[in-house]
């Protein structure tokens, strides 16, 4: 029997079937089926011109979705059902990652079938991305509430705010056992009533917080248009709804608030007849009434003013309320923008006035991270600056909610400030590890710093135009102009230099001299990695690992990859978890609040800089982070955890295969990455030998001199030729480790 039947069912929809059947097919699963359940014809032949293994149910043409998801579901035998539209796609890996989720929950592993009221989990809900007509791979906003549930699984009434994800019946598995039980509630024309009623009969439902479907939305005017009669579908879907969670308040409740948020939008934003409009609002009100849960409280501000008004069933007075409250916006957003034309108007005056002014050969301006603060290459590079040559002045532009995180002494200027534009107008020298505002001039006596801060394994400047997910809109013509202005970009190894010349096409010269934030690797004694572990409470003795996950584009927020607690017992009370990245701790009640007040666990995610975190850890567990080829410097163990890895190859784009070219050891699984450690191939021979090959390939130009050959080339002129040169990585010596600093 099959973990999971992928059951792909409708019209080949504007040819979209075809690419769903060939990413299936490219990456077949053993512990999957595939079912199309093809609505005519011409589905039907595309179907069965695929995989042998593939079953093509065919369904004349006209069938709805919902008999076609019946008949797949028929046909199916797999132990959990997976619903595909034949419009939508699936990212690479995503059957995969439900197939392994729905096992776990079948292996009755304390999140599934082994509970204490016995009840099973029926559905599994993920996240999703979105693509259009005109943009692929948007991030969904689920993420967050995913991530808040964690990978217990639960009964709806104590997570019923699951109800609030996207209803798609795409980002949801069901036991094919329950399916079948409830198969006549489920099975409708209305998709986002099924997805809702799916989680309103299930015994328990579990989340995986990672993308593993993809909505395509069709663009509307190449479907058949709806009567405006049909709105009033949405105020049957829901009464439908609450009359089935009428005795579970926390749903109801979840419920209710969905209808009237979607109740108003539909009535705001549809530009219905009027008889139609007041026939929907006549309804609406009926079943605001009718519905309302007791002591519900409406919403504050201009939205609880709607609700009552629909409630009231009052149609002339919310009709004359919007009226009112188009012109107030109106007017409001005719004042906003006058005042910033009359600003930026201002602004672009003065900064053009200091541009007439000589350059100060002598002031330096640095900016890191859109203006977060003195970190990274930058601050490197600064640090050195005023070793060797102190009589240039040094500015940072820092935004004003962390000018108070700068170190004491730091001279400053905050973004869009009239100083801020007279310095950058003025400076000799501007330092940036990501790129200043469109608007800054590139003064012919300036000279423009490109530091950078990572070396490239994923996409980056033009090379995302193939990932629009990564890319999120970006200008392309305004980033050519951006890099344009560089003089010099800094570069850590060959691999960055040429992935910068490709991404970043322009003239600069590519200062191949190391990442400066790196020299403290080899700069750092004993003493700083005792003084590293100690800020951070990590006793002598104990193991550190530091988990540095990524941000995923096609994600919405962070999400937590893995079950810390779990990990934390597996390992044993003798290592210590740093985890940089923002945690859903769940409360007082969660397995991790113990874990953190013993400092089993610490929370390193707002901690600067970075580099101590490495000086502290034995060892780093990270996934597609640029970190890995700045902790390679330390020649310490190095684990990958790259559960994803398919989805973010694909979404994101890639310049090399990490599963090939990795540092020391790779997980796809919890289960895996725990027995990497348990059974010690963290720091084994062949991780050894895969970590070597990644240094002598990433780590080729970072020595402990890069923030002074940088220096001396870009701000005091020296020729290439006099720089010190680099060290060959068999003669460096990075810092201690951890064991060797206590000895």
């Amino acid at each position: 029997m099959p973990q999971l039947s992928v059951i792909v069912y409708g019209p080949n929809a504007q040819g979209h079937l075809t690419e769903l059947l060939d990413s299936l097919e490219a990456r077949p699963l053993p512990a999957a089926e595939v079912i199309v359940a093809a609505v005519g014809d011409w589905a039907r032949e595309t179907a069965a011109g695929h995989a042998p293994e593939t079953v093509v149910v065919p369904l004349p043409e006209g069938t709805g979705d919902a008999a076609a998801r019946a008949a797949g579901a028929a046909r199916a035998t797999g132990r959990w059902l997976h619903f595909v539209h034949a419009k939508d796609s699936l990212p690479a890996g995503a059957p995969r990652l439900i197939a392994e989720r729905t096992a776990e929950l079948d292996a009755g592993d304390g999140t599934g079938t082994d509970t204490a009221d016995g009840a099973l989990v029926d559905v599994l809900v993920f996240d999703h991305v979105t693509t259009t007509w005109q943009t692929a791979g948007t991030p969904s906003r689920d993420g967050r509430l995913l991530a808040a549930v964690g990978r217990d699984s639960l009964p709806l009434d104590e997570s019923a705010d699951l109800l609030r994800l996207t209803p798609l019946l795409g980002n949801r598995a069901v036991r094919a056992e329950f399916w079948r039980a409830h198969e006549e509630h489920l099975t409708t024309e209305d998709e986002p009533q099924a997805a809702h009623a799916a989680l309103l009969h299930a015994g328990r439902v579990a989340c995986l917080n990672q993308v593993a479907y993809e909505m395509r939305e069709l663009r509307p005017e190449s479907l058949p248009p709806l009567a405006p009669e049909d709105r009033f579908d949405l105020i049957e879907r829901y009464e439908s709804l609450l009359a089935l969670a009428k005795d579970r308040r926390a749903a109801r409740t979840v419920l209710y608030d969905l209808m009237m948020r979607d109740l108003v939008r539909t009535f705001a934003g549809e530009n219905l007849p009027d008889a139609v409009a007041r026939e929907f609002f006549r309804r609406a009100s009926l079943a605001a009434v009718r519905w309302r849960p007791e002591q519900h409280e409406r919403p504050a501000g201009v939205e609880g003013v709607r609700h009552a008004l629909l409630e009231e069933g009052a149609y002339t007075k919310y009709r004359a309320f919007q009226a009112a409250n188009r012109t107030r916006r109106a007017a409001k957003k005719a004042v906003r923008t006058r005042k910033k034309q009359i600003g930026a108007k201002l602004r672009d005056q003065q900064y053009h006035r200091a541009l007439t002014r000589p350059v100060d050969p002598d002031l330096a301006v640095f900016a890191a991270y859109w203006d977060r603060g003195v970190a990274c290459n930058p601050a490197a590079i600064a640090a050195k600056l005023a070793e060797l040559a102190p009589h240039i002045r040094q500015v940072w532009t820092v935004s004003k909610e962390n000018a108070a995180l700068l170190p004491p002494g730091t001279d400053f200027v905050v973004p869009g400030t009239r100083r801020y534009w007279e310095t950058l107008a003025t400076a000799r020298y501007l330092t940036n590890n990501v790129n200043f505002p469109n608007a800054v001039v590139k003064r012919p006596d300036a000279i423009h710093l490109q530091t950078h801060h990572g070396t490239p394994l994923k996409r980056m400047g033009l090379d995302q135009k193939e990932h629009p997910a990564a890319a999120k809109g970006l200008d392309f013509n305004a980033l050519l102009a951006r890099i344009d202005k560089w003089d010099y970009s800094v570069s850590a190894n060959s691999h960055s230099t040429r992935m910068w010349e490709r991404a970043y096409p322009a003239r600069y010269t590519s200062l191949d001299h190391g990442y400066p934030r790196n020299d403290v690797f080899y700069t750092s004694g004993a003493e700083e990695v005792r003084a590293a572990r100690e800020r951070l409470g990590i006793a002598p003795g104990k193991t550190a690992v530091l988990y540095a996950p990524t941000h995923r584009d096609y994600e919405a927020g962070f999400t937590p990859r893995l079950d810390l607690a779990a990990l934390a017992d597996r390992l044993g009370e003798d290592t210590v978890l740093l985890v940089r990245a923002h945690y859903f701790y769940g409360g007082a009640a969660s397995p991790l609040t113990g874990l953190r007040r013993s400092g089993r666990i610490v929370d390193v995610s707002s901690y600067d800089p970075v580099e101590e975190l490495c000086l502290a850890a034995d060892a780093l567990v990270t996934d597609y982070s640029s970190i890995m080829f700045d902790y390679a410097n330390l020649d310490r163990p190095i684990v990958v955890y790259a559960d994803d890895w398919e989805t973010y190859r694909t979404t994101r784009g890639v310049y090399f295969d990490l599963m090939t070219d990795h540092p020391g050891q790779v997980a796809r699984t919890q289960e895996e990455l725990t027995e990497i450690f348990a059974s010690g191939a963290w720091r084994d021979e062949s991780a050894a030998k895969a970590r070597a090959a990644f240094r002598r390939r990433f780590c080729e130009y970072d020595d402990g001199r890069a923030a002074e050959r940088v220096v001396r080339r870009v701000f005091l002129g020296e020729p290439e030729e006099s720089l010190p040169p680099v060290i060959p990585l068999e003669e460096r010596t990075p810092a201690p480790t951890p064991e060797e600093a206590t000895a």
